[in-house]
């Protein structure tokens, strides 16, 4: 269990004799949600100073909090960088530090290092979080597994996870997010991953790395960053030409999965059964094994075939494999639900992008109903903006009966859907989600099928909230 003690150590605090030592249990940046016995990290953010609020953490139980400057507070603050300073014998108090999310990223660094376990590290632009839930799934039933809970994937969130590393975790597996050159470095950097998971490479955060190219730049961090094999391993998409192409950055093993036959685990026979899941048939070393999931649209083979690819090359067998994906565990992003009119609502507002707004339309297509896709813009897309809302256009005239766009970036998608020679009194332009609300309320009915995704900050999910209502 992490303790005081090991913090000064990590920290590298001439102050090394404690009195009184005591554990910490995990992190918390906000301290409404501090629990008992936690380490409150005092970070500076956009609208607010954490620095504020570590009486808060603490009377919510933390035990620690990390501080770079002076606070006024009722508890002890103890610089720690001083050899002459004494530590109380009791928590809560604060530590000094030079810089408190440096500090945090030191100590989850050095307790990682504490532990020789296999560290999963998986990244792409699209995937990433059902991957990585997939597969800790799948280990958990054979091994004590830590996985970033939520998205805590940033240089904030992969840290606050490996605080809650303790002997009995057997393996973690982290989601890694990427915006920008050098973030996926100092993600490795912190949790020394031995294997590395690459989903795909699309124009999701293209305004902020520049290119697709950029991209793929950034995300092949990871794979430079894996250990040589045998001990480090690269398990890539063969199907994405960019993620094939990155076997060339690594030293470590690669393993290939898609759905060509080259891939060293590979896919055919894929059937979507709408709601109910997903059936495809694996091949492996010359062997075949079908397999059904609870996972939503198509796509979803790629995840099949990630969460398989850790599991056998970690010496899992096919039958514990198998009990994985039948208990049921596994959990999917897209939420479905009805409304008062018997429509059903498929929503998927968490996040878009050109590829998962593809995928999602795929899914709708393959469910049976009047289809109604609502679409809201796709952020972050700099250079690929206009190419990205009109694909999705396309897409949308041969899959929807209706369409309802929401957003300015959307009129590219409408000018997409237009050239189509779809029918124009089908298709409908918003300014914001509310003029999609009047307009859907009361015209959705019985066996309606409604797709609802966008970016997250267009915040599409008010409209599901209001189909739900009564009224």
């Amino acid at each position: 269990m992490l303790s005081l003690s090991h913090i000064l150590k990590a920290l590298k605090s001439p102050i090394q004799t404690v009195e009184a030592d005591f554990p910490i249990y995990g992190g918390c940046i906000d301290s409404r949600y501090c629990e008992e016995g936690q380490l409150f990290i005092a970070l500076k953010g956009e609208f607010t100073d954490g620095h504020y609020y570590v009486d808060d953490a603490f009377d919510r139980g933390a035990y620690l909090a990390l501080v770079d400057h002076a606070i006024e507070s009722d508890y002890p603050v103890i610089d720690i960088s001083d050899p002459k300073a004494v530590l109380p014998t009791e928590a809560p108090f604060s530590i000094l530090v030079e810089d408190s999310l440096l500090a945090l990223q030191t100590i989850a660094g050095f307790w990682r290092n504490q532990f020789n376990i296999p560290v999963i590290g998986i990244t792409g632009s699209v995937g990433k979080s059902s991957s990585k839930d997939l597969i800790a799934s799948v280990l958990s039933h054979r091994m004590r597994t830590l996985k970033n809970p939520g998205n805590l994937n940033n240089e904030i969130g992969l840290p606050l996870t490996l605080l809650s590393l303790t002997e009995e975790h057997e393996i973690a597996v982290l989601e890694m997010g990427f915006y920008v050159a050098g973030e996926i470095k100092l993600l490795c950097d912190i949790a020394h991953p031995n294997i590395g998971v690459l989903t795909n490479i699309g124009t999701v955060h293209a305004e902020r790395a520049g290119s697709i190219e950029a991209i793929a730049e950034g995300k092949a961090e990871l794979l430079e960053e894996l250990p040589p094999a045998p001990q480090g391993l690269a398990i890539l998409n063969y199907d994405d030409e960019f993620v094939r192409n990155m076997a060339a950055k690594t030293s470590a093993r690669v393993f290939y999965y898609g759905l060509d036959p080259k891939a060293d685990l590979w896919a055919d026979e894929i059937e979507s059964q709408g709601l109910n899941g997903i059936r495809c048939r694996l091949h492996f070393q010359g062997e075949q094994y079908y397999i059904t999931a609870p996972l939503i649209g198509r796509h979803s083979v790629f995840t099949i075939l990630r969460a398989c690819a850790v599991a056998l090359n970690l010496g899992i067998s096919w039958e514990w494999i198998f009990h994985a994906f039948k208990s049921g565990r596994e959990q999917v992003r897209v939420v479905t639900v009805k409304t008062p009119s018997g429509a059903l609502i498929i929503d998927d507002t968490y996040n878009a992008s050109p590829e998962s707004t593809l995928a999602a339309l795929n899914l709708l297509d393959d469910i049976d109903g009047r289809k109604v896709a609502v679409l809201g813009d796709m952020l972050e897309l700099g250079q690929y903006e206009r190419e990205g809302h009109r694909r999705v256009g396309l897409r949308a005239s041969e899959v929807a009966d209706e369409i309802v766009l929401v957003g300015e970036l959307s009129k590219m998608t409408r000018e997409a859907v237009l050239e189509t020679g779809f029918n124009p009194q089908k298709l409908h332009w918003f300014a914001n989600a509310n003029g999609a609300i009047d307009h859907l309320k009361p015209t959705l009915q019985q066996g309606d099928i409604v797709l609802v995704k966008s970016s997250h900050s267009m915040h599409l999910e008010s409209i599901v909230f209001a189909l739900e209502e009564v009224h």
